[in-house]
């Protein structure tokens, strides 16, 4: 078993993410050269992706070309629709209700009061990540948003315990929209991945046709860039 695997995450920890690509095939290349991803098919159209035989992330094909190309990180909870009600009475909104993934467990798609897209997950089979918090792996999701007291009521009173508890790593925060990206982009986490040598990723990325969309800056939680892959799904390079 992984030195940093989890069997159970607490509500309002991240705990698995995903990526809808217009072309699986591409993706497997282009994530595979850049963390030494390995790849198995999983759920439906689902990959799964592998870091040293553990699970890590997902790829799957977008069913409809009008969807974005993104990222998406999915927040663990012991009951999804009961979590559903209470991002609607907060004032989120639900895109996906809860429906579950085979045997695997229950998943939502959902969004915050200022719009931001996030996803819950309530785990059966899958408990979400197998190894975190290492090179090639997920280690960080940052909420940009347009009001951070906003965002600071919605999410602490949702997920109180993963962000105040007396064991809480939440793994994610939140930072307005215009400290990195342009004013009128809309409010939306931003995933990141751990790297140990942050100029020769970005060199992988350009090499592997990517892009750097914000060049390496300072945070609380260490160096961060933000980049796109060959199909434009944006991710963040973490570096502590």
């Amino acid at each position: 078993m992984a030195e940093n695997r989890a069997s159970v995450y607490a509500e309002g920890v991240p705990c698995w993410v995903d990526a809808q690509l217009p072309d699986v095939e591409a993706g497997k290349r282009f994530y595979g050269q850049l963390f030494g991803w390995t790849f198995e098919d999983w759920f439906g159209s689902f990959v799964r992706a592998l870091k040293d035989g553990e699970p890590v992330a997902a790829l799957v094909r977008k069913m409809d070309g009008r969807l974005p190309t993104v990222w998406t990180v999915y927040f663990a909870t012991p009951d999804a629709r009961a979590l559903v009600r209470r991002i609607q009475e907060a004032g989120g909104q639900v895109v996906q209700s809860p429906v579950p993934a085979g045997e695997l467990g229950v998943t939502a798609l959902v969004t915050d009061a200022e719009g931001a897209v996030f996803a819950l997950w309530q785990p059966q089979e899958h408990p979400g990540f197998g190894k975190r918090h290492e090179p090639g792996t997920f280690a960080w999701a940052e909420l940009y948003t347009r009001d951070t007291e906003a965002a600071n009521d919605f999410y602490g009173d949702l997920f109180q315990e993963a962000l105040f508890g007396r064991d809480a790593e939440p793994d994610f925060g939140r930072a307005p929209v215009s400290d990195v990206f342009a004013a009128e982009m809309p409010p939306h986490f931003l995933v990141h991945f751990a790297v140990e040598d942050m100029a020769g990723v970005l060199e992988d990325v350009i090499r592997l046709g990517g892009r750097v969309q914000v060049p390496p800056f300072g945070t609380s939680y260490g160096t961060v860039a933000v980049v796109q892959d060959n199909q434009g799904a944006s991710f963040a390079l973490l570096q502590r």
